[in-house]
């Protein structure tokens, strides 16, 4: 595991924080507001998570990784939320992120949106999660809660991963409305981060809102590729992409630079409450959009079973 830039978000959070953010997301927005708040009551509309927040011993953990999907794919890749709160020193977690789903479990390749109360000696595990795939019977976006189907708490290859106690706290509230720069909302918030602290590493995660607009979203196809994806084209000629309205919750999970773990730096699903979600590349009505985030930085990052054999390709 390697430290992380860590901040308190009591009322002495630094005001630069906030002020680093700020100023870096109106280069990229028309209007953008950053402040700490109370964290709202996730278990609410629009979110209906597990658990109420995501305050408390906030830590990223990063699983497999894109190579055990590409350039082939790697079946035997599978992995348990549970035991990854184990491995990350935080049993009971509440974990946040973006992954994909265990073709184990579902027979098809699909994205997941990981949302679990992990088990503690105390209680069992709560799954939230939701699984986008393509529909067969349209070639669209069917997306699902994990637990109508399911009870496990697997997924498969990769996972970037948001973990707290779940609990109530201060948090990060980001809004930013009008996009005029080309990055999109995670990627600009990574920059900022990266800018600002140099070679020092520094992780966040929550959720956001995307309140108004279209993003464009993909979503693996059903059977992984029987040639080599060997490129990013060929990733991309691979994936199937949608554009796909708000309301959408997106969870990401971004960190500010590679220490030298060969971490996907940044990664985000989303899912609603209108049948669309997916892996989130960028807003496609950048007049309109509306960013409504609440973020945490991280205490810790933990890498989980890093490839040995990597590359670059198929990281956007």
């Amino acid at each position: 595991c390697q430290t992380l830039g860590s901040f308190s978000l009591s009322v002495t959070l630094p005001l630069f924080f906030i002020t680093v953010l700020q100023k870096g997301l109106k280069e990229n927005f028309a209007d953008a507001q950053v402040s700490v708040v109370d964290c709202p009551d996730l278990t609410q509309e629009p979110f209906n998570f597990p658990a109420k927040g995501i305050c408390g011993k906030p830590r990223i953990a990063d699983v497999g990784g894109v190579p055990y999907l590409i350039p082939v794919v790697q079946k035997e890749k599978v992995y348990d939320l549970n035991t990854v709160a184990k491995d990350i020193e935080l049993p009971g977690a509440f974990i946040l992120g973006a992954g994909a789903a265990s073709s184990k479990i579902l027979g098809v390749n699909a994205e997941l949106i990981p949302i679990v109360q992990t088990k503690s000696e105390k209680k069992p595990a709560v799954n939230g999660s939701y699984i986008a795939q393509i529909n067969p019977a349209d070639k669209g976006c069917l997306l699902e809660k994990y637990s109508s189907k399911y009870t496990d708490c697997e997924f498969g290859l990769l996972a970037n991963l948001y973990a707290s106690e779940g609990q109530p706290g201060k948090v990060i509230e980001v809004k930013a409305n009008g996009r005029t720069g080309e990055l999109n909302f995670v990627s600009c918030l990574r920059q900022i981060l990266e800018k600002h602290y140099g070679e020092k590493p520094v992780g966040m995660g929550g959720t956001f809102i995307i309140q108004k607009g279209k993003a464009k979203i993909h979503i693996m196809p059903p059977e992984f590729s029987a040639c080599p994806l060997n490129t990013d084209e060929d990733v991309n000629n691979w994936l199937k992409f949608f554009e796909m309205k708000a309301p959408l919750i997106c969870q990401p999970v971004i960190v500010s630079r590679d220490p030298g773990f060969d971490l996907r730096v940044e990664h985000t699903h989303c899912f609603s409450h209108h049948g669309e979600g997916g892996h989130y590349h960028q807003d496609t009505s950048p007049d309109s959009v509306q960013y409504l985030g609440y973020l945490l930085p991280a205490e810790l990052l933990f890498r989980i079973d890093r490839p040995q054999e990597t590359h670059l390709i198929g990281r956007d």
